[in-house]
């Protein structure tokens, strides 16, 4: 296209062309229709063809007007894309925040950090990613995310690691079970029962295991399963008993009809939450604001879990 073409010019034929006479598209440029009856003859001239056929008074676009209106559409999409950048950086929600974490925290946990972030912060946009360890750790590493929520204590290269939570894994019961009469269970408790495991290769299952071998106690363990919230939905039907992680045991327990006992172990199964923060990308402006409303969260189920 002819260099001296100008931005206004190309307005004013995209007006003429949304609205299909001069007048309305007058009003739409904030200007008379003599001067876009000027402006669009000077356009024809530029660009050295006919954008329209004049009929009875009316505009009717050419077959070269169509195919040149393609062209500037894209233009506008793209400027509309920058004015709403823009919009984005005078309000400080530059896009979306990345949040990266372990499935169960997805359910126990950030439901609660957004329900915080939203009373300071309703019109951010988060989305929130579960991811399975060490695909989790890795993509954090990768500067993929802008914070990440995982049960490592070990911080993946360029990332800052914070332990938010501490506990210990905790029994989860059918309501009813002979053992939920007891207010805290011994490994010997477990002997003979039907349990529910975590899937082989889980760190929390080996360590369940280890803790029962090491008591010399015999379990029926036919049901195993990747995922904590499948766990506790066995356990309502009855169908064994599990160990799992403290956070979904006390999400799943509270909910209305929930059919769920949970009891503390005698001997301590730890169960870590961290924080990750990516160092080498420049942070969302927000950022801070999310991992406030995380800590918080974590301090509250922290506290509930104390009660429990």
């Amino acid at each position: 296209m002819p260099a001296a073409i100008t931005h206004r010019q190309l307005t004013i034929f995209r007006a003429i062309m949304l609205h299909g006479n001069l007048s309305r598209a007058a009003e739409v440029v904030a200007s008379s229709q003599p001067t876009l009856s000027r402006e669009l003859a000077r356009l024809e001239q530029l660009l050295g063809f006919d954008l329209f056929d004049r009929l009875r008074g009316r505009l009717r676009p050419t077959v070269r007007a169509l195919a040149l209106m393609q062209e500037v559409e894209r233009s506008f999409v793209g400027l509309d894309q920058i004015a709403a950048r823009a919009q984005e950086l005078r309000q400080l929600t530059t896009g979306r925040l990345r949040l990266a974490c372990l499935p169960a925290l997805a359910h126990a946990l950030v439901p609660h950090a957004l329900s915080v972030l939203a009373r300071t912060h309703p019109d951010l946009a988060v989305s929130v990613c579960p991811e399975e360890s060490p695909w989790l750790e890795q993509a954090l590493g990768e500067q993929r995310f802008d914070l990440g929520l995982s049960e490592t204590t070990q911080a993946p290269t360029g990332v800052q690691l914070r332990t938010i939570l501490q506990a210990n894994e905790v029994a989860v019961l059918p309501q009813g079970h002979r053992l939920s009469a007891r207010p805290v269970l011994q490994p010997g408790d477990f002997e003979g029962e039907r349990f529910i495991s975590l899937a082989p290769g889980d760190p929390y299952r080996a360590e369940i295991d280890r803790m029962f071998v090491q008591a010399n106690v015999q379990r029926h363990t036919g049901l195993e399963t990747t995922s904590a919230v499948a766990v506790c939905a066995l356990v309502r039907q009855r169908l064994g008993v599990a160990i799992i992680n403290p956070l979904t045991a006390l999400e799943m327990a509270q909910a209305a009809g929930s059919g769920l006992v949970v009891r503390p172990l005698s001997v301590a199964i730890p169960f870590t939450v961290s924080l990750l923060l990516p160092e080498v990308a420049a942070p969302h402006p927000l950022r801070g604001a999310l991992v406030d409303s995380v800590l918080a969260a974590a301090d509250q189920r922290g506290k509930l879990l104390q009660t429990h």
